[in-house]
């Protein structure tokens, strides 16, 4: 019987097609039979069609030869935790799949500047990919954190994470941690390692880096620029990632990076970062029945019906936090049942304010929570935190509008924006 890997040829009632078995798709639900031609281009089969699969030759299994890694024991020791993601794959070039790329010695092996940096060990927690990261998935991770922190050797700790939802794991993983004694630094790759352009090893060493550092919060490590340069070191609440594809897709919001880290060791502070506090203090009481909405034109006030039997809500709001008119009794509905109902900004850069225009004030007489700067996503893992602690609307208003982890400015800069 072939196998994924094995040279095959199918036999339609049309046509013969010589080529690779590729490993079955979940996304076509086993309709299809996928094999790689001599052309290098994929080509799906309906199984329905086929009459035979012949079996041309095995697959003969690779053995990897490793080389036997000397780690410098004087160094700081960094502990990377995988998650799953590009940063964290490999792909096999006979069958088309990707495999995980997840013990110490791969990731040196992938990139051996590491060894002058730290003596690494790593272990995987998850292999997801980060559209599907849930919010007890954080919980995993922030536990997987907290062992590797109380660790005295350990001067640091790498997760490496998908891009698409970082920011979301990164701001909830901050206020998990209330004391952290050492850092967390979050990295990702928009490009897989077996691009000329990939990403993926100055990120690392970067983020790497970052975690010797004695600094005593959450942030992300990733590229700065489209060039191969330097990194940006961004807290973790005030961070979000701004484009599809380009390297340097993740930006600091409102804030200016905490500092520029160079693949060559050097780091350049550009802003205060947290001290370490003597202790780790781990919380990891959410409330999960937490939504996110977008308001937009024409909105249906019915819709946020939907979210009555939610124990929170988020409201990305225009500008200065607006929603239209026939929306505010709704809101005003929402919070008597004691559903706090907090007021972020699409326009992401500036703040929303509640008593610039008539319909902002009344929106706040109507019991919404104005959340200043802070972003829409870290608003939404926040009020999670927050109803872990407490469902009195009132003392939920008190915490979500106290800065906690740096997620909301007292002032913006012009060059925050321009820059």
């Amino acid at each position: 019987m072939a196998k994924a890997g094995d040279l095959v040829e199918i036999i339609t009632k049309v046509k013969k097609y010589k080529g690779i078995l590729m490993p079955e798709p979940k996304i076509l639900k086993s309709k299809t039979i996928v094999i790689k031609l001599d052309s290098g281009y994929n080509i799906g089969i309906e199984k329905k069609k086929v009459k035979k699969i012949k079996l041309l030759k095995k697959a003969k299994p690779k053995k990897e030869k490793r080389k036997k890694i000397r780690q410098n024991k004087k160094l700081p020791t960094v502990s990377i935790l995988s998650t799953g993601g590009t940063i964290s794959s490999r792909v096999d070039y006979t069958t088309g799949g990707t495999y995980a790329s997840l013990t110490a010695d791969d990731f040196i092996e992938m990139e051996p500047k590491l060894l002058k940096f730290a003596d690494v060990r790593a272990k995987q927690i998850l292999q997801i990919m980060s559209e599907d990261v849930h919010p007890d998935d954080w919980i995993k991770i922030a536990k997987a954190v907290k062992k590797e922190l109380d660790k005295k050797e350990v001067a640091g700790v790498v997760i490496t994470h998908g891009t698409d939802t970082l920011h979301y794991t990164a701001a909830m993983l901050s206020f998990m941690f209330p004391k952290l004694s050492k850092p967390v630094v979050l990295v990702g790759a928009q490009r897989s390692t077996d691009r000329g352009s990939s990403d993926t090893f100055m990120n690392l060493i970067c983020a790497t880096i970052s975690a010797t550092q004695k600094i005593g919060e959450v942030m992300v490590c990733m590229h700065a620029n489209p060039d191969d340069n330097f990194c940006y070191l961004h807290r973790a609440v005030k961070v979000r990632k701004m484009h599809t594809s380009r390297r340097d897709a993740f930006r600091s919001i409102n804030q200016f990076p905490i500092a520029k880290v160079f693949p060559d060791g050097r780091i350049e502070k550009i802003i205060p970062s947290k001290s370490p506090d003597e202790e780790t203090e781990l919380n990891i009481k959410i409330d999960k029945k937490v939504a996110i909405v977008y308001v937009y034109p024409g909105m249906n006030p019915k819709i946020l019906e939907n979210y009555s039997k939610y124990h929170g809500i988020v409201l990305m709001g225009t500008g200065l936090g607006h929603v239209p008119h026939n929306l505010i009794a709704k809101v005003k509905s929402l919070t008597k049942k004691g559903i706090p109902v907090c007021i972020t900004s699409q326009c992401l850069y500036g703040r929303t304010h509640e008593f610039v225009y008539s319909n902002l004030r009344k929106l706040r007489n109507a019991g919404a929570i104005f959340c200043g700067d802070m972003l829409p996503e870290t608003a939404y893992v926040k009020l999670m935190y927050v109803l872990g602690k407490t469902k009195k609307v009132e003392k939920v208003r008190e915490m979500m509008q106290t800065n906690l982890k740096g997620e909301i400015n007292d002032a913006i800069s012009v060059e925050m924006f321009l820059n």
